[in-house]
């Protein structure tokens, strides 16, 4: 399987995945306390985005049961 993307990078199951050399040079420029900071604020992003759609989709359930359901599909997918 070689599909091309609207990059021109080719994608397949024998390729790794490599990072934008831009954004390669932004993360290098960062201190480990800034990258750790992003991953963190990546995962907030994360939980309230799960949050918002739960309760647009499930707007009965209740504080913990939102929260329960977070937990569940970061640790285990939404399968």
């Amino acid at each position: 399987m070689n599909p091309t993307t609207t990059t021109g990078f080719r994608l397949d199951d024998g390729q790794i995945e490599v990072v934008d050399p831009f954004v390669a040079k932004c993360l290098r420029e960062r201190t480990i306390a800034e990258r750790v900071a992003m991953v963190f604020d990546a995962n907030r992003t994360m939980r309230g985005l799960i949050e918002a759609r739960l309760r647009m989709d499930r707007p009965s359930w209740s504080d913990q049961q939102i929260a329960a359901e977070i937990a569940r599909r970061m640790l285990h997918g939404t399968v």
